[in-house]
């Protein structure tokens, strides 16, 4: 009975580490103007396994006019 009892817990506790999302970090840096229809972008992912990161950063080009 007590071996079943520690089985048991052993896979919920496995369940459970593998239905946990692992933290990450959102940055977004948004410097385009709101009027601008296809502002120019650059993005970026990084996932280490326990960490990730993404980055996001939008800029206005200037315009010619």
């Amino acid at each position: 009975m007590r071996d079943r009892r520690i089985v048991l817990g052993a896979a919920a506790l496995a369940l459970a580490c593998l239905a946990a999302r692992h933290p990450t970090a959102d940055i977004r840096v948004f410097t385009h103007d709101a009027a601008d229809p296809s502002p120019h972008r650059m993005q970026a992912a990084v996932d280490l396994g326990l960490v990730g990161m993404s980055v996001l950063y939008t800029w206005t080009a200037k315009r010619l006019r």
